[in-house]
């Protein structure tokens, strides 16, 4: 399972979010977001964990297992990748990360050219 901060960072990354912009968005000091990407800090609250999921589109209860609050008893993909899956079908483990890896060169394309 990925670390809570790796998790944390790949979400910011794909809406495509900086610190400051989060920090904006629901008053979570950007340097405290660092420190929870950096897996400096490892039990936040709840509440903080909600907050993120809400803004990310994640499930609230990948973060929680991702941070050791709860045990993950099944696996969980955020709602855009599950959105992209065929109805009847889930992500692997590899599509998913296939399809985070080219979203974020499409992204990162897309920021040159501006």
């Amino acid at each position: 399972m990925k670390s809570l901060g790796k998790t944390l960072k790949e979400a910011r990354e794909l809406i495509p979010f900086t610190l400051r912009q989060v920090e904006e968005a629901i008053g979570i000091s950007n340097a405290y977001l660092s420190q929870l990407e950096n897996d400096k800090i490892k039990k936040p609250s709840a509440n903080i964990l909600y907050k993120l999921s809400n803004l990310y589109g994640m499930e609230l209860n990948t973060l929680l297992a991702a941070s050791g609050i709860i045990e993950k008893s099944f696996p969980q993909k955020s709602r855009l990748l599950n959105t992209v899956a065929l109805a009847s079908e889930t992500l692997t483990d590899d599509e998913e990360k296939e399809l985070l890896t080219y979203l974020k060169y499409i992204r990162f394309s897309k920021k040159k050219d501006e």
